[in-house]
């Protein structure tokens, strides 16, 4: 992968300065909390994924910077928010933005991020563009009210799981592919690949990530081990634990699950349990599905540097450790 690593190292300053100068527009008792969910890091794939299928596709230039970091900062909005309706006290190591500003306050100004990326895209002067951030927008407002509808319920199929991080995390990185191929006035054939690539990489970014929840390392990223199980998400690692689950233990999980009594102890051992019947490999395997679908989409492209590094960002995504 050390083209991604070389490739995203190059783009990271500008990016950074880009998110910089765009937060600097809004008004000073707003830039404060919008500095704090931006200083926090990330891995900036989403900017990096719109500038990859812009210049793959023809779009060379800085002009791209701001539509690329356009969805950046409505995937910031959407941590300041996630964070109060999760009641997270961190983000990436961090104290989570509203332990310091407060709910409202932070609310308001992830709604300000929202307004912006919608503002940045306009300048560009394409009904396209705006079209498909506000989809995205929708979409992954969509999906969190989704998956509120359906915490702590273990009645629902695994198809209802990918509908809901298809909203919560995938058109997100959708928007960003298609972003770029517009920009870059592509086919509709490239655009729709550039669709194709971003939701299968986007749904398998998720599942990833729910795989590594069962990490020992996840509180390493601030995230406790586990934080599913306690929050009463039934991603596919915990409904493929429920499905071997048989008669009292079974009852006892649906019980404990659906009430939300687990005690520590009782999430240590599922973990252990997720972890030895190697389910968190079994979710990696669910993903690869996805990664496949994602690689293939690249067919349309032709040969260049950022090919070889979309590639890679789909091996990034298959091997991520945390």
């Amino acid at each position: 992968m050390q083209e991604l690593l070389e490739y995203l190292g190059a783009i990271q300053p500008k990016v950074n300065e880009t998110l910089a100068a765009e937060t600097g527009t809004l008004n000073t008792m707003v830039q404060p909390v919008a500095t704090h969910v931006l200083s926090a890091g990330g891995k900036r794939l989403r900017p990096l994924l719109a500038i990859l299928f812009a210049r793959a596709l023809g779009r060379g230039g800085d002009d791209i910077y701001p539509l690329a970091c356009s969805v950046e900062l409505l995937h910031s909005a959407t941590l300041l928010h996630d964070d109060i309706i999760d009641d997270a006290a961190l983000r990436r190591g961090l104290p989570a933005a509203h332990t310091l500003f407060g709910s409202t306050r932070t609310i308001l100004a992830g709604d300000a991020l929202l307004a912006l990326a919608n503002l940045i895209v306009s300048r560009y002067g394409d009904t396209r563009l705006t079209e498909c951030i506000a989809r995205a927008i929708i979409e992954t407002a969509t999906g969190e009210i989704a998956e509120i509808e359906y915490l702590r319920s273990t009645g629902h199929p695994q198809e209802t799981y990918i509908e809901i991080i298809k909203g919560k995390t995938a058109w997100m990185i959708q928007a960003s592919c298609q972003l770029g191929a517009i920009a870059a006035g592509a086919t509709a054939q490239q655009e729709q690949a550039a669709c194709d690539f971003g939701m299968n990489l986007g749904i398998a970014f998720q599942i990833v990530d729910d795989a590594l929840d069962f990490s020992p390392s996840a509180g390493e990223t601030g995230k406790p081990v586990a934080g599913d199980l306690r929050e009463g998400k039934l991603t596919p690692p915990l409904h493929m634990y429920l499905e071997r689950l048989e008669g009292a233990d079974r009852q006892e999980f649906l019980h404990k699950f659906t009430t939300g009594t687990f005690s520590d102890a009782d999430v240590d051992n599922v973990a252990r349990a997720v972890r030895g019947q190697g389910l968190d490999k079994a979710t990696r395997d669910l993903a690869d599905t996805y990664l496949k679908k994602a690689a293939d989409a690249l067919h349309m492209l032709d040969e260049s540097r950022e090919k070889t590094v979309l590639r890679q960002t789909v091996d990034y995504v298959k091997n991520r450790s945390r």
